[in-house]
């Protein structure tokens, strides 16, 4: 499910972070789908739960997860959900886009990189 790397910079719940968010993009964890708990993800990890919930927490906040009280943490149903990620993620983009235009590559170029990418989602039964 989620590998762990000691020797990477980034902290703990970066990693499960980054991790269940790639599993969500890519369908592996379903819209609607329950997630593990705090404590089982974490006994499965053998890290502490504490970081589980910041993962979690942090997931939740940008759009990835929806907990229920009593019930669990479930991935969200994103689409066409505004959120402060997509957000993010699109200021990133246009900054990328204008320096990689400045690089010399085409908008032709950029738009194929992204048909691309959404067949590579659509490939992934998404």
């Amino acid at each position: 499910m989620i590998s762990l790397n000691y020797r990477d910079a980034r902290p703990i719940y970066e990693q499960v972070r980054d991790g269940l968010r790639h599993l969500v993009i890519t369908g592996a964890i379903g819209e609607g789908e329950k997630l593990p708990s705090v404590r089982a993800l974490a006994a499965s990890l053998a890290i502490n739960p504490n970081t589980i919930q910041r993962a979690y927490t942090a997931l939740e906040a940008e759009g990835y997860l929806a907990s229920e009280p009593g019930r669990g943490a479930f991935a969200a149903h994103g689409r066409g959900k505004e959120n402060a990620r997509k957000e993010e993620l699109l200021r990133q983009f246009d900054a990328s886009a204008r320096e990689l235009c400045f690089l010399g590559m085409t908008p032709q170029e950029l738009a194929a990189r992204i048909a691309g990418a959404a067949e590579e989602r659509k490939g992934e039964g998404a």
